[in-house]
């Protein structure tokens, strides 16, 4: 395992899902500490400049010049769930040519090879016109977003810059996404128990809850397929699973027949009358990523991801007028507008010239339903790291992305930081 693949191994041994705390010391979690640490530790190990700021957020940099280039990464993971062939926290190169783990591809992979792309820039002796700072976020996948929100509040901005967080050859906009929980009082939902998925922002790959029918009592259990949640047609919902069983065997489950009335299968919202969609971006995405029960409620914990062109207010509008009339709580957790930049901008146009040249494909800049660090500040370019046409495992059990694939990130972005940030 050459010296690149091994950093990225220790760094997928960290257990780095976003656990928020009141300790200064690692106020996102133990685990999410110790990654930062490392890449910090590794970065000052190459001759990096390293700042950690209050262990809340972590950058290195190299370079010279009065402008700032950014590299947006973070370091946190979503839950890892079951079912893994292979180790989820180490980055096992598997004999398929693939490689397995959590976060190889979202988006530890890119972190490093990232890292390695400013270290081979370094070593090169060529003369710099911008300085790079690569800054090591923790809180991407479990919003808000305080590490980066911690950053803006003391630190320079960059000019411009990626966060290798998506898809090649770079996205010139990102659906708005919306994070909310609709609750329905226990004594009404008539579930006995009920639980099912990881999070908001994942496909639920298993569900389960019992139910009174009749005189007995009937215990359901649902075995799906994780996907992300910006692509809920890509998986198979245990959640709507469990709600169809359910609502068959018995009409007295509140919480089954509101779920079969407003959402069933549907992964566009469109019982909701949430169709919506652009030439843009294409159509809003729904899916219900968490089932939980609590002392009071059942909570259905959801993820909807709006086209461009459209404003929050007109998805929450329809949501609170259903949970209205059904008797229901609506709760909004985070809203994060979209992103929509100048196609033919300086930035994505150099962006798209590099991948060209390096790769021979000729894809054009697209959007996504997906949400990157782009957000967090003016004038970044989500860039990679999967190609088009590649398969989509981040979210996913086995998530993976081939060697070769992750041996070409090194080459794409030490070529796009020696145009943009060397002479």
């Amino acid at each position: 395992m050459n010296e690149m693949l091994q950093t990225l191994n220790q760094l997928c041994s960290f257990k780095s899902v976003t656990a928020r705390t009141d300790d200064p010391e690692h106020p996102y979690g133990e685990e999410t500490n110790k990654a930062l640490k490392f890449m910090l530790d590794t970065c000052k190990g190459f001759g990096f400049r390293t700042v950690n700021l209050d262990n809340q957020i972590g950058y290195a940099e190299i370079g010279e010049g009065e402008e700032l280039f950014g590299i947006l990464a973070h370091l946190d993971v979503v839950p890892v769930g079951s079912g893994w062939a292979h180790d989820p926290f180490a980055a096992t190169v598997a004999d398929d040519g693939y490689i397995y783990g959590r976060g190889v591809v979202d988006d530890k992979g890119p972190a490093v090879a990232s890292v390695y792309a400013m270290k081979d820039l370094l070593d090169s002796g060529r003369k710099f016109t911008k300085r790079i700072r690569i800054i090591f976020g923790q809180t991407e996948e479990k919003g808000p977003w305080t590490d980066m929100k911690y950053y803006k509040e003391h630190e320079e901005l960059p000019a411009m810059g990626i966060t290798p967080d998506a898809d090649f050859p770079a996205l010139y906009g990102e659906k708005g996404i919306m994070h909310f929980t609709l609750s329905m009082p226990k004594d009404k939902a008539g579930f006995i128990s009920v639980s099912g998925g990881q999070a908001a922002n994942m496909v639920a790959d298993e569900a389960k809850g019992s139910v009174k029918c009749g005189k007995i009592v009937r215990d359901f259990y649902e075995q799906g397929k994780a996907s992300h949640g910006s692509t809920p047609q890509d998986g198979r919902n245990a959640i709507s699973m469990l709600m169809a069983e359910v609502g068959d065997a018995t009409d007295s489950c509140g919480m089954a027949n509101f779920y079969n009335k407003y959402i069933a299968f549907d992964v566009h919202g469109e019982r909701f009358g949430l169709d919506f969609s652009d030439e843009e971006s294409g159509r809003l995405t729904l899916n219900v990523g968490k089932i939980e029960m609590t002392e009071d409620t059942v909570d259905l914990k959801m993820d909807i991801r709006y086209p461009v062109t459209f404003r929050s207010e007109e998805v929450i509008s329809k949501l609170e007028a259903v949970a209205k009339a059904e008797g229901l709580t609506f709760t909004l957790e985070e809203d994060k507008a979209p992103v929509y930049m100048d196609k033919n901008g300086p930035l994505i146009t150099e962006l798209v010239k590099v991948y060209k040249d390096i790769t021979g494909r000729d894809d054009e800049a697209q959007v996504i339903g997906g949400g990157t660090y782009a957000r967090a500040m003016p004038n970044i370019v989500a860039f990679g790291p999967m190609l088009p046409g590649r398969e989509c495992t981040e979210h996913q059990k086995n998530e993976r992305i081939l060697l070769d694939d992750y041996l070409l990130l090194r080459k794409v972005y030490g070529e796009a930081l020696k145009r943009i940030c060397t002479e």
